[in-house]
């Protein structure tokens, strides 16, 4: 009998403890993200974040655009707690489609620089990303190329390559320009640069940097990572020979665009959607995002030596605000100019 009693002690005894660890495991803080980031560097930084706060990271990465849709589609259904998105236009679009709420962070409005957050405190930038001109030396006049204006000079005639319109980092480009320039000055920077273009536009930036590199063409717009990454032997050995054949002008000052990230309207983890959205903006957050994908944290430029080697570059004062206002307009502009 007292052999039974134990036996049935110690059931019940792991029985209590397995039911406690169920609850325990039920009760587990977490955060859904919906990434527009493509990186697997990325997954490092949500392990740091989990093992400094114990909340689990659950990730679905997608392209910004399918995202968007997504959240307009799913409504009050989203699973999304926080929304991480490249380049200005896809950001503040989350933001004008009502997809962000406001966050009250004290953190954050210290660790993320003016002009690179939302006034209205719905989103903030992560990292940031140069828009350079990527030459062939062999091709084209490199001394004479100092800004993204050179490249409507008459004598790159049939030597510009260009990614197509629908890349939101050329339509904050152009956007950009309307800002620094104004409409007059953009339009004719923008005839001019298009009547330069060497052959139909191409689907990406590494597809351009190839192509300067064989002379297809003798200079084109890039975001600077991405020859970095080639340099790095990231993409392989013959995409490391390609880049090694061009020459990377940083203009100064440069048109500078980021990586954000917001709280999801409909979060049902709100504060733990905070948490890792702080914890990203962090100087060890955003540092450690950007370090191994070749872009720039947001107070100091990344001292990969690949980087460093494209030269120190000055920011414009255009906000990233103002690149999502002015997006409708840059992208009426590009059709009106032939930009396909």
């Amino acid at each position: 009998m007292q052999k039974l009693k134990k036996i049935l002690y110690s059931a019940l005894t792991y029985s209590f403890l397995f039911n406690l660890n169920i609850a325990a495991y039920s009760t587990q803080r977490e955060v859904k993200v919906y990434s527009g980031r493509h990186y697997n560097t990325d997954r490092e930084i949500y392990k740091k974040f989990a093992e400094k706060t114990g909340i689990k990271v659950r990730l679905i990465e997608a392209a910004g655009i399918s995202l968007i849709e997504r959240l307009k589609r799913e409504g009050k259904n989203s699973q999304a707690d926080l929304i991480l998105l490249v380049d200005a236009a896809r950001i503040t679009n989350a933001e004008k489609g009502d997809l962000l709420q406001k966050i009250e962070s004290d953190s954050l409005e210290k660790d993320v620089p003016i002009g690179l957050k939302d006034p209205n405190k719905k989103w903030y930038a992560l990292t940031r990303r140069v828009r350079v001109i990527v030459a062939n030396p062999k091709v084209v006049d490199i001394n004479k190329i100092k800004s993204y204006t050179d490249l409507a000079d008459p004598s790159l005639k049939g030597k510009v390559c260009l990614r197509n319109r629908k890349s939101p980092y050329n339509q904050s480009l152009v956007a950009n320009q309307i800002v620094n320039k104004g409409t007059e000055l953009t339009k004719t920077w923008l005839n001019g640069m298009i009547s330069n273009v060497s052959q139909p536009f191409f689907p990406g930036d590494i597809s351009i940097v190839r192509a300067v590199s064989k002379r297809k063409c003798g200079v084109g717009i890039v975001n600077h990572y991405y020859v970095a990454r080639m340099l790095a032997g990231i993409n392989g050995r013959r995409d490391t020979l390609y880049a090694k054949k061009t020459t990377v002008i940083t203009p100064n000052p440069a048109h500078v665009n980021i990586s954000a990230g917001g709280v999801a309207k409909y979060a049902k983890n709100k504060t733990e959607a905070v948490n890792l959205l702080e914890f990203l903006a962090s100087p060890e957050g955003s540092k450690g995002l950007a370090a191994p994908t070749f872009e720039h944290p947001l107070k100091e430029v990344n001292q990969n030596q690949i980087v460093k080697n494209f030269g120190e570059f000055t920011p414009d004062r255009v906000s990233i605000e103002d690149l999502g206002i002015y997006n409708a307009k840059a992208i009426k502009m590009m059709k009106v100019a032939g930009w396909d």
